[in-house]
């Protein structure tokens, strides 16, 4: 449900009033009841009739629950907008409720909305954001952030981190492990070999050394030539001003950047309505929205669904393609 003080509710709320997503799968919300029936009531969005709750760490999930409530703050307490421990705290024991049932085998992905970094941190955990909790929890050796949609794909090789820390954190096998790791996944979600492209970190890609502390000589180009040995099609380091134009986009089907916004950037910029954010690597399938928490609008009834939405359909193709779901729910 994410942050219950941010869109997380009222757009869990859509999903359950949604035909759309009830015939794509049976969504089981990991969040609080209260909190969507107030979120429910303030934007005017009424909850299906006889939606059936369990409490979190049940052996066994019903098949016909639709709520999993979690410990949290009082609904009525929540105030919409606002950063709290409280409910950075709650947000974290959603996922984390959610991601022990995904381990344990009862529910085939785990689709998430925003969660706040300031309320996150507020409340005791220091994680940075959801890769680094998913990561954590589920004790993946190698994940990256990637960022789907129908007109860019881009994937992260560092993340939540400082621009003065990026430098240090190129390191041939990150780099070539995200490479590896965006290429399996294309594979999967496009059934063909995927066509690929590095970003450099240096205007230019550095020139050949002209620019930078030859980041791109020693960190990307012998991850790209491991790569292509792998038999990976992947070009690059290109230019990063130039990798996102139009015709670069109609050449490769995803693009590996080194940092948040040199990703995130363009991606919102092309597809911020229905991007998707997908954490590769993982033992368990994790989706999410492409967007943060809104503060300024929440439970003002005017947050799109639509993100959510395709972060749904996301989680439903990758999981019936790692056989946790029949192919043709």
């Amino acid at each position: 449900m994410g942050d219950p003080a941010g869109v997380g509710p009222e757009l869990c709320v859509r999903v359950l009033a949604s035909p759309e997503m009830q015939t794509l799968c049976r969504p089981v919300i990991f969040g609080q009841l209260e909190v969507l029936r107030r979120a429910s009531q303030a934007i005017g969005v009424p909850l299906p009739d006889g939606l059936q709750t369990q409490a979190a760490g049940c052996a066994e999930l019903s098949d016909t629950t639709t709520v999993i409530n979690c410990a949290g703050p009082d609904a009525g307490s929540i105030v919409p907008g606002k950063v709290s421990a409280a409910c950075g705290g709650a947000g974290y024991h959603y996922i984390e409720t959610a991601i022990g049932s995904a381990v344990a085998g009862q529910i085939a992905a785990v689709v998430t909305a925003p969660i706040h970094k300031e309320a996150l941190r507020l409340s005791g955990v220091q994680h940075p954001g959801h890769t680094e909790i998913f990561t954590a929890l589920t004790g993946a050796k190698r994940t990256c952030m990637m960022l789907r949609s129908e007109v860019l794909t881009v994937s992260m090789v560092t993340t939540h981190i400082g621009y003065a820390e990026v430098p240090g954190r190129l390191k041939v096998e990150r780099v070539l492990d995200v490479i590896e790791l965006t290429a399996a996944a294309l594979q999967t979600m496009n059934q063909r070999p995927p066509r690929l492209a590095i970003c450099g970190l240096n205007p230019h890609a550095g020139e050949h050394g002209l620019f930078g502390q030859q980041e791109e000589e020693r960190c990307i180009e012998p991850a790209v030539r491991l790569a292509r040995e792998k038999g990976i099609a992947i070009e690059g380091p290109l230019p990063p001003d130039t990798a996102f134009t139009t015709a670069s986009r109609k050449r490769f089907d995803g693009v590996v950047c080194l940092y948040h916004d040199q990703g995130h950037i363009p991606f919102k910029m092309l597809a911020f309505e229905d991007g998707v954010n997908i954490t590769l690597g993982l033992p368990i399938v994790r989706t999410s929205v492409d967007h943060g928490t809104a503060f300024d609008i929440a439970w003002k009834g005017v947050a799109s669904p639509v993100s959510l939405f395709k972060a749904m359909e996301a989680g439903v193709l990758l999981a019936s393609a790692q056989g946790a779901i029949p192919n043709d729910v």
